[in-house]
């Protein structure tokens, strides 16, 4: 069980070794919301792009509740595996195969059910409606794909691999592009087309990814009689997955409302969010890797019982997500109408000056979430789930509050300092933990 270890050598070598793959593979998974926004943008309209903007929030906000209960399961199976126990590690995931899917499953049919009531909840524009319902409802007849994935892409990284996950995704995400193409710009499907290549894309990574698990690593093979669920783990299962799970919602939630306050700017507003918001999740992905690295470390010193390591992490990580900050924060200052052009074909749109402001104010702040993520990633490798919960909770109130204020008066730029605003909050949250609770941790308490 040593090949993927975390629990010698170079900490600030395994945080890279974690994150740089991982941070690729995020950044192919975000390809596929990307490359629906820029190709329908480009062979569809600005219409069409808005209406995949309006329904993003609302699909992520089950995509992401399943990245949070996946989070979750993967802290609990680096436990098992930094302290060497097998017959816990196999129980575990398969709970979690078996439960997980059949949950994600039904809740994607009840979502399914009611799209079109939430999307009128949310002033979504009468002219697009029907293609942000097709868009939506498609997307989510996947959500089973997107849970195996999930699952079982966890479970490798939690010994210590993130590499192969990464190439699965790459797979996955040419397909996607093709598809796209085919679909949308070749067969004039739209955004139902957009969609379709989405789940039939991401269908394929999680059987890669599965097939992987079953032939290469002995410890993930899972045969009949693990696919069930053993009630005495279920209950710390759900304790740790359904806070991270719980803590996405909520981050995506609060995101839902802030697109409800944009959507009466007009479609060239809400065009534009979307594709400044395709751009945030590009530079945030990187940031919440070097932290999921820096919850695998932790959790598997702790398994180990190798405290002194854990406390030797917390400042390697933080240098890392501040240099990345540094370096990403200079790229989109400087390209940000390069980056804007690419979502429209149109290069007089005035969606483009629109999403030039905000990048712009963004590149500055992008350093509080580097901070922000770095906490949540260490403080969640302690299993100190409801911490982070509460975290994120206060920093959507202060997001959303902010955003409902100044979103109406200037615009998205509005939006941009509301995200600013949350961030501050959400330290002012973390920080004081981290010092009290950190330190009662360190006295044995």
């Amino acid at each position: 069980m040593a090949k993927f270890a975390m629990t010698s050598g170079s900490i600030s070598g395994h945080l890279t070794r974690f994150a740089v793959p991982m941070v690729l593979g995020n950044m192919f998974q975000l390809t596929y919301n990307a490359f629906d926004s820029i190709i329908v943008g480009r062979f569809v309209g600005d219409a069409a792009q808005a209406a995949i903007g309006i329904a993003n929030p609302l699909m992520n906000v089950l995509i992401f509740f399943i990245v949070g209960v996946c989070n979750g399961i993967g802290v609990i199976l680096s436990e098992c595996y930094g302290a060497g126990d097998k017959e816990k590690f196999r129980k575990e995931l398969g709970t979690a195969v078996s439960f997980g899917t059949l949950f994600f499953v039904i809740l994607g049919i009840l979502f399914i059910s009611t799209s079109r009531g939430i999307l009128r909840l949310i002033s979504t524009p009468p002219e697009i409606m029907d293609m942000t319902v097709d868009y939506l409802r498609i997307v989510l007849l996947g959500l089973g794909f997107t849970y195996l994935y999930n699952v079982f892409a966890s479970s490798v990284r939690s010994m210590g691999n993130t590499s192969m996950p990464l190439l699965f995704l790459i797979l996955s995400s040419l397909l996607n592009v093709g598809l796209d193409l085919l679909f949308v710009a070749a067969w004039g499907m739209g955004t139902a087309g957009a969609a379709l290549g989405t789940i039939l894309a991401e269908g394929c990574s999680a059987l890669f990814c599965i097939c992987f698990a079953r032939w290469k690593l002995p410890l993930l093979k899972l045969g009949p009689a693990d696919i069930k669920v053993e009630p005495g783990l279920l209950k710390k299962l759900l304790s740790y997955s359904v806070s991270t799970g719980l803590q996405q919602i909520t981050l995506n939630i609060g995101k839902v409302f802030i697109q409800s306050f944009v959507n009466p700017l007009g479609v060239q507003a809400v065009a534009a969010f979307n594709a400044v918001n395709r751009i945030d999740d590009f530079v945030f992905q990187p940031e919440q890797s070097i932290a999921s690295g820096g919850t695998t470390f932790v959790a598997q010193n702790r398994g180990a019982g190798r405290e002194k390591r854990v406390k030797q992490c917390f400042w390697q990580g933080l240098g890392l997500e501040l240099i990345y900050w540094v370096v990403i924060g200079t790229v989109v200052f400087n390209q940000s109408g390069g980056l804007m052009r690419a979502f429209t074909s149109d290069a007089d749109s005035p969606m483009i000056g629109i999403g030039v402001c905000y990048l712009q104010y963004m590149s500055f702040f992008y350093c509080l979430p580097a901070v922000t993520n770095w906490l949540q990633g260490y403080i969640r490798g302690f299993g100190r789930m409801n911490v982070c919960l509460a975290a994120t909770f206060v920093q959507m109130i202060g997001r959303v509050g902010s955003a409902a204020l100044l979103v109406p008066r200037f615009g998205i730029v509005g939006a941009a300092f509301g995200c600013l605003i949350g961030w501050i909050v959400m330290l002012l949250f973390e920080v004081p933990y981290y010092i009290f609770g950190m330190a009662k941790r360190n006295n044995g308490s």
